[in-house]
Formats: C-alpha cells, sequence, structure tokens
C-alpha cells in the first residue's frame, strides 16, 4: 500500500500518476473532514472508467497508514508568488513533525517520500524524527527541478526529452545547482551546443520557474509534481534502480555531512541504494557549499 498525506492539489496529483501506473493500491489522509474520503471516491471512479484495478480509500486517521510501504508527504503550507520556499520553514515544520512522529507510529516499516517546503530541511525533520535509515526518508524536487530545465533545453535545440541528461544537485530552491558541463544531449554536453550566456539565461529561468507558475496559475505546482514523485514510486516498488536526483542526507559526500540535499541516487527496493559523485570543478563545488550552508542555516532554526 501507498499512503498520501495530503490531499490537497500535489496529493491528489501523486495519487493520480500513482495509480495510472497501477504501483499498488492508495491510502489519502488528510486533517480535513471530508476531503480524502471525496477524493477517494472520485478517484476510484476514475479507476472505473480506466479499468485500473487499483483500490483508493480516504481517511482522517493516521492510524489507516499501517502497512504502507511507502509514505508520500505533501502535507503542508504551500507558497505564494513572492515568497521564498524558505518563508514556509517554521510553519511546515510543525506539519511534518506530526507527521513523521505519526508515521515512526504507524508504519514504522515504511520509505518516507517528503514533498514539502521547503524541501531539503523537511526531509531532514522526516529523517531525524522517525530515525529511520537513512536510505528510507528522501526528498521530491530533483525530476521537478530537471524537467523545467529540460523544457527550456527542448525549447532551444528542438530536441525530443528522451534525448536530454540533466543531473542537478544542491538545494530545492534560490541555491539550487544546475549542471550545464554535465547535461548531454544524445551524448553531447550541452556546452558545446549552447553558448554560455544562453545557457546561464537558461539556468536563472529555470530557476525562478516555480514562482512563474504561481503568479500565472495563481497556486502553486502540482502536476509535474504528482509526475515526478510516482516516477520516484515506480522506481522503489519496481526495484528500477533509476537514478534520480533525491534529497537525502549526507554522510560525507561531496564534501558536506548532516545535511539533507539533491544529489544523484540509484533508487530501488530499499530506497537509495546508492549515491553517485559527480565531479565537481571549482565553480560547482563552491555553488554547492553554498547551497549546504543555506539548507544548515535554516536547520538551526528549529527545535531539533
Amino acid at each position: 500500500m501507498i499512503t498520501v498525506v495530503g490531499a490537497g492539489r500535489v496529493g491528489i496529483s501523486t495519487a493520480i500518476h500513482i495509480a495510472l501506473k497501477e504501483l499498488d493500491d492508495i491510502t489519502l489522509i488528510d486533517i480535513v473532514e471530508g476531503l480524502p474520503q471525496g477524493e477517494a471516491l472520485d478517484l476510484s471512479h476514475m479507476c472505473g472508467i480506466l479499468g485500473i484495478d487499483v483500490d483508493v480509500r480516504g481517511s482522517n486517521d493516521y492510524k489507516d497508514m499501517e502497512g504502507s510501504d511507502i509514505v508520500v508527504v505533501p502535507a503542508g503550507f504551500i507558497r505564494k508568488a513572492d515568497m521564498t520556499r524558505m518563508d514556509l520553514l517554521f510553519k511546515n515544520y510543525e506539519v511534518v513533525k506530526l507527521v513523521s512522529e505519526k508515521i515512526k507510529e504507524y508504519a514504522p516499516k515504511s520509505k518516507v517520500i517528503v514533498v514539502t517546503n521547503p524541501l531539503d530541511v523537511m526531509t531532514y525533520v522526516a529523517y531525524k524524527v522517525t530515525g529511520f535509515e537513512r536510505n528510507r526518508v528522501m526528498g521530491f524536487s530533483g525530476p521537478l527541478d530537471t524537467g523545467r530545465f529540460k523544457t527550456l533545453i527542448k525549447r532551444e535545440l528542438g530536441v525530443s526529452y528522451k534525448s536530454i541528461d540533466a543531473p542537478i544537485i544542491g538545494e530545492h530552491g534560490e541555491t539550487m545547482v544546475l549542471l550545464p558541463r554535465h547535461t548531454y544531449v544524445c551524448g553531447k554536453p550541452l556546452v558545446e551546443l549552447l553558448p554560455k550566456e544562453k545557457i546561464d539565461k537558461i539556468v536563472e529561468e529555470t530557476k525562478k520557474m516555480g514562482a512563474q507558475v504561481i503568479k500565472l496559475k495563481g497556486w502553486s505546482a502540482s502536476h509535474a509534481p504528482g509526475a515526478g514523485v510516482a516516477t520516484m514510486v515506480e522506481s522503489i516498488i519496481k526495484d528500477q534502480k533509476r537514478v534520480i536526483p533525491t534529497s537525502v542526507y549526507l554522510q560525507g559526500e561531496y564534501g558536506v555531512s548532516d545535511v539533507c540535499l539533491v544529489v544523484p541516487a540509484v533508487l530501488g527496493k530499499n530506497g537509495v541504494e546508492n549515491i553517485i559523485e559527480l565531479p565537481l570543478n571549482d565553480e560547482e563545488k563552491n555553488a554547492f557549499m553554498k547551497s549546504a550552508e543555506t539548507v544548515k542555516n535554516a536547520i538551526a532554526q528549529l527545535k531539533l
């Protein structure tokens, strides 16, 4: 069973994509009475129309996550266009702390995928509060940011998304580190396909894409996060061992420790099964260290 805690737009998008992939039965949990039950009914009807044999149920009781193999946590407050992800630090800390305590109590053998912002800090909170092994607690954001980066590259070069390999490291936020030098289009480095000025513009536009979505839609992204989380869930459930940029608790990798940051990770049946360390030049290393410092400073403000 896969449990999604938080039946807002991202939670429901996640549930839709998990159902469409027929990965497992789904439990939706939310504190708003009637909301998860109503969404579960709607999703069940969708499954009926499409002939998808997935059971979906809704609940207001955390106890109903018992037996979950994976718990996805998009619960929390969402940001507005004029906010950074870090502006949600204290409000979402309380949410993720509570949810993590419930996961520890009712789903102690599960793997946890945190989606709540500020993502890397909330992943750290979940890791510390649950007390789970680090391979079982991870944060979603990498597929979203690389998806945004790929969209802009595709627009410039007119190539298929499938031909683009674009890793990312660091914070899911203002200091995220895109890696044009390690980005390849059909085996050829991006830095050989586009001038530096154009790449720099694409990088900056990628970093601002989340705020742009909010400005245009009136609320934060949901379709892309749902698809990205389901991709991570699929790699774990099916033991695909896909390399996916994932926020993970680091213990010396990339030269940092005691912080969660996005790095290329192999996701399989055991969760995070390996971390791939890319060779970084001085500029990339400095950017990554700045990212680490930003997340560590945020963590230091919390009562952990």
